[in-house]
């Protein structure tokens, strides 16, 4: 059991440590992917009836949606007024699958949702990634 326990803790440190070291874009598209996780986690749990593990995934979905929604920031980007108006609707929708148990509110959730992800995916990737001075060899003399 002690085994057990170091590896989670070290799984722990190595989640948190890549979360840390994230760049924003990185962030953005790990919150998406862990968003896709939770409701296909509520998904099936829905369908086999197991609604507390269904409402739990439902719930931390939400607060996915919560986190997303804070961090647009509307002055920035035209898009984000449209963002916003779907995240309010999927955070509704959400909120009714989970009191519902309407897996196929769930599910439009994640129709809706999968695209935004695999857009963001995209545009991340488009970004450079800086190197670290270190891994060019240089020692960061002017």
């Amino acid at each position: 059991m002690t085994t057990l326990t170091s590896a989670s803790a070290k799984r722990a440190a190595y989640n948190r440590d890549a979360v840390l070291s994230a760049s924003p874009a990185r962030l953005l598209t790990m919150l998406y992917d862990r968003l896709m996780l939770d409701l296909a986690r509520a998904e099936t749990a829905q369908q086999g009836a197991e609604w507390a593990v269904a409402s739990e995934n439902l719930i931390h979905s939400q607060a996915i949606i919560t986190e997303l929604n804070l961090s647009l920031n509307t002055d920035k980007w035209d898009g984000a007024h449209g963002l916003k108006s779907l995240y309010s609707y999927v955070m509704t929708t959400l909120i009714d699958a989970n009191i519902s148990r309407d897996v196929n509110r769930t599910r439009e959730c994640i129709a809706l949702l999968e695209p935004v992800r695999q857009a963001w995916h995209e545009a991340a990737a488009q970004i450079p990634v800086p190197v670290p001075a270190a891994a060019t060899g240089a020692r960061g003399f002017a």
